[in-house]
């Protein structure tokens, strides 16, 4: 079915009122014409890495590793089905932004009622903020344990990142795109050398792979899934996806210029997400390999930084150095993952609510929404890090459940003909998104099921 002409002129017009997503970076990169596939697929690279980080934050660290130690290799399973529904999902998101030149929020608010639209607004938000409470955290207790700064000071240096998104931001995009890839490669660099010493078993790993029903029937086992398929498929990424890939120039009145676009997005999502898989593997490996049937607590980032020092935890392998490696980690990931959060956090509000204010302020507002939470349990909990930390597994299976509230939109707006014209979903992606969607909350409702259940019996 083809639009009308009213209905092509109604679409502009709304595109011209509201403004493009991230407007001051909207359509900036170059793109080479008639450039061989390597040369154009180098200029498409980029955002990809920035939707990678938030599929391998903090948050990932804790219930990744404490998935290792507490079942070995059972839950790589897991790992590999997220890692392929966010692949997935994300192509879907940067082919709708590139497609109709909006992003997933503005669409939503066009196309649900008021009232569903304040709903899924401050859905949103709350995942924004959940997102955040691993990363902020993890930024600060990298710093204590670098630096020996107070964790609540750390909190703060974190919130200050949102200076540094502004100098980014002037410098251009492609400089905030190669500043979280060299974070990337020191996080996938020290993960892989740690795993290296641990010495894993292969055979375990290959096994891990393989689904297992036990995973359903494990009350225990399924509680931490959940926590990693929420922090692996992250929504707030689904509406970052939806906005820089509009960061490429592009001719929408040129179909071939539209499916090269998508092509060359989707291949760099995939590659970029695949690291992420292979970080996300590691961790879990890690815990497996060295925590797996040890008496030793592992709910905090301190405790894996003591642990990785420890002998009579982890062998020979016990080294200082490996302690201060696992922080450097911790913090070039929670750096990473705060930029495309807060850019994330910008995109939610300006397309729902299509906050007008200056840059400065609106991204200073994003920040302190999310911050704010955690600095207050942060100062009510002053030196109980264990408080503070048990926050990371419970923000990840809230993400869990907030995310059927970003994935149904997409997969309605992606599977529309009116929507996306010729570029609509295949019938084999529409039908592997629903399911993937009637799975998630099938098991959210399963879980909260038991843990009400456990809270009144």
């Amino acid at each position: 079915m083809k639009e009308t002409e009213t209905e092509k002129h109604s679409f502009v017009e709304g595109l011209d009122s509201e403004g493009k997503s991230l407007d001051e970076v909207n359509g900036t990169v170059e793109v080479p014409k008639n450039a061989g596939f390597w040369k154009t697929l180098m200029a498409y690279t980029g955002p990809g890495i920035l939707i990678a980080v938030g599929y391998m934050d903090p948050g990932n660290w804790i219930t990744s590793i404490a998935g290792g130690a507490q079942f070995k290799y059972k839950l790589l399973a897991v790992i590999l089905i997220s890692s392929l529904i966010a692949m997935l999902l994300q192509a879907m998101s940067a082919k709708l932004g590139i497609v109709t030149g909006k992003d997933l929020a503005q669409l939503t608010r066009e196309r649900t009622s008021k009232g569903m639209g304040i709903v899924l607004w401050v859905i949103a938000e709350l995942a924004i903020m959940a997102t955040d409470i691993a990363e902020i955290i993890g930024s600060g207790i990298a710093l204590q344990l670098l630096f020996h700064i107070p964790l609540v000071i750390g909190i703060l240096i974190t919130a200050a990142d949102v200076l540094l998104l502004l100098v980014l931001m002037k410098l251009g995009f492609r400089k905030i795109e190669a500043i979280v890839a060299t974070l990337v490669t020191v996080i996938l660099l020290v993960f892989a050398y740690e795993v290296a010493l641990s010495n894993p078993s292969i055979a375990g790993i290959i096994g891990g792979y393989v689904p297992r029903t036990e995973i359903i029937s494990n009350h225990s086992m399924l509680y931490l899934s959940l926590g990693i398929v929420g922090a692996t498929v992250m929504p707030h990424d689904l509406y970052l996806g939806s906005s820089i890939s509009q960061t490429r120039q592009l001719d929408r009145s040129n179909p071939k210029d539209i499916a090269r676009a998508i092509k060359f997005s989707t291949i760099d999502s995939n590659l970029q997400l695949f690291i992420a898989f292979i970080v996300n593997s590691l961790l879990l490996i890690l815990g497996a390999a060295l925590f797996f049937g040890t008496d030793s607590s592992l709910g905090r980032f301190v405790d894996l930084f003591n642990a990785l020092s420890n002998s009579q935890i982890v062998g020979a392998i016990a080294s200082p150095v490996l302690s201060m490696l696992f922080a450097v980690a911790l913090l070039s990931s929670g750096q990473s993952s705060t930029i495309t959060g807060t850019l994330a956090g910008q995109i939610i509000m300006e397309g729902f609510i299509r906050l007008r204010i200056p840059l400065w302020a609106q991204r200073l507002v994003t920040r302190l929404l999310s911050v704010t939470p955690v600095l207050i349990f942060a100062i009510i909990y002053h030196g109980n890090e264990a408080k503070i930390e048990d926050l990371l597994t419970l923000s990840q299976v809230f993400l869990s459940i907030a995310l059927p509230f970003a994935v149904i939109p997409l997969v309605v707006f992606t599977s529309s003909k009116k929507i996306m014209g010729d570029f609509t979903n295949r019938a084999w992606v529409k039908y592997s998104a629903w399911i993937v969607t009637a799975v998630l909350i099938i098991l959210d409702v399963y879980l909260l099921g038991q843990q009400l259940g456990q809270m009144f019996s």
